[in-house]
């Protein structure tokens, strides 16, 4: 976090572009710059949350079993479909935190803030309780294997009962990445990624006279952890004087700002949709897959496990993108925003290459961490080989999509992942896993098919019309 605090009563004073506190003036090579020391601390952030989960996986996978692994797998995608709403209101809050930041009013920024913790608290209570008693039903509508469903109903109530605390982390460590502050979330993720392996083994198999948890170790180690981190990281920005610590001027924000409240919906909705559409997807992926038993179910979690970190820099490109972005758009920098795009689309390339070529060459060494069964490993090692080149054109939409959001064009981003979702993604995935020999190699197809396909509609509309139009802020 930058330690300059600048107070409500002098932030009239600096809604000027030249005082922008989280915008560098130069474009061309000092946009490299700016955005590799916003990614880096970024994706090592992303990588250190994945380990907590990857760690969980492979305790899971290789010393309690692969029901015990196909129970966590078959979770998952009802488990992202929950949190999709407030990823999609973290973004919609990021955008206007960026460009309120950008332009150096402060005083909007905490009004921004105060809302939006209010409205996602509310959100996880109500997702918590909801979740929570209808847990069976969903995961019998979702084909959940009848062997491993006493077991993730148990996991899965201790998930939703995480979410309110959940939340609230998700969207403070968005906060201060849409100041430009991506350092301090790292710090805090590596407090949690040591609290939870910590906490992991302890839990799972009861030492130090705990009770032994098993499975459900894994769960109860995220959520403390969390907790844990959560109070530290509040505490932190206290000490800091940071402009989004709780303090008087925050807490008196708290509350539902209708004007604030309304933009942020607006803002946040279409991405909250589109998420949930990808998640009801992979919910319609997990039907696919269970059909084949709990190896296949098995097989598709480790591979979501490898894919996650190829994944993992084009989302936080995307998202370094939508920061600067929006910070540029507040500054009222245009030539940088042009400058922060093509970086953004050079720098997927560059990194998801050298990302996938170990992957492929060691594919089933890396695989063999977390599955010991031959038939699992076999079957994810075809499944990873199908999908893995794809995410490269993933990232490449994600950045694009990213700039259109930080200026607000949220709806048409919305749409194009709805077409290439459920109009060609799920489609593709039934046909070929169903109604030819390719049988589940044919799901992990439809991603490719996907990807192309939203590449093709996303440029059609940054070239025809995003790029003609007058792009401003949104906070005034």
């Amino acid at each position: 976090m930058n330690s300059q605090h600048q107070s409500a009563d002098h932030a009239a004073d600096s809604r000027r572009p030249d005082a922008a506190p989280g915008i560098a003036p130069q474009t061309g090579p000092g946009v490299y710059r700016a955005m590799i020391a916003f990614l880096i601390p970024l994706i090592l952030s992303n990588a250190l949350q994945s380990v907590g989960q990857l760690a969980g996986t492979i305790v899971v996978g290789r010393w309690i079993g692969v029901d015990a692994l196909a129970a966590i797998s078959a979770f998952f995608p009802l488990f992202f479909l929950l949190v999709s709403f407030v990823i999609g209101i973290g973004s919609g809050s990021a955008i206007l935190i960026g460009q309120s930041y950008g332009a150096g009013n402060i005083e909007k920024m905490k009004t921004i803030v105060g809302t939006t913790l209010t409205f996602t608290f509310l959100l996880g209570i109500v997702l918590a309780i909801v979740g929570g008693i209808f847990t069976e039903d969903i995961l019998r509508m979702v084909g959940t294997p009848a062997n491993i469903m006493d077991v993730t109903i148990h996991y899965a109530r201790i998930m939703f009962w995480s979410l309110p605390v959940m939340f609230l982390y998700m969207v403070y460590t968005t906060f201060m990445r849409g100041t430009g502050d991506s350092k301090t979330p790292f710090y805090s993720l590596i407090v949690s990624t040591v609290l939870n392996l910590i906490f992991l083994p302890v839990l799972i198999f009861g030492w130090l006279g705990l009770p032994k948890c098993g499975i459900y170790g894994a769960a109860y180690a995220n959520l403390i952890s969390t907790v844990i981190t959560f109070i530290l990281l509040l505490f932190y920005l206290h000490w800091k004087q940071s402009p989004l610590r709780l303090d008087a001027s925050v807490r008196r924000h708290l509350g539902m700002n209708k004007e604030m409240l309304k933009l942020l919906l607006k803002l946040g909705i279409p991405s909250s949709v589109s998420m949930i559409l990808v998640s009801l997807s992979e919910i319609a992926v997990i039907v696919f897959v269970n059909r084949f038993g709990s190896n296949a179910t098995a097989a598709y979690g480790s591979v979501n496990q490898v894919v996650s970190y190829v994944q993992m820099p084009a989302i936080s490109l995307g998202m370094t993108v939508s920061v600067l972005a929006a910070q540029s758009i507040g500054a009222k920098q245009n030539d940088r925003l042009k400058e922060v795009i093509r970086a953004g689309i050079v720098l997927n390339y560059i990194i998801g290459i050298v990302l996938m070529i170990p992957i492929y060459i060691f594919s089933k060494n890396i695989l063999s961490w977390f599955i010991t069964s031959p038939e699992t490993l076999d079957i994810a090692h075809q499944l990873l080989m199908i999908t893995l080149w794809s995410y490269l054109i993933f990232g490449h939409v994600q950045i694009i999509s990213a700039a259109m959001r930080a200026s607000g064009v949220v709806l048409w981003p919305m749409i194009f992942s709805i077409i290439s979702i459920w109009g060609v993604e799920v489609p593709v995935a039934y046909v070929l896993s169903y109604h030819t020999s390719l049988g589940i190699r044919g799901i992990w197809l439809g991603y490719p098919a996907a990807f192309i396909v939203s590449m093709i509609l996303v440029y059609t509309y940054y070239w025809l019309v995003w790029k003609k139009r007058q792009i401003t802020s949104l906070v005034h």
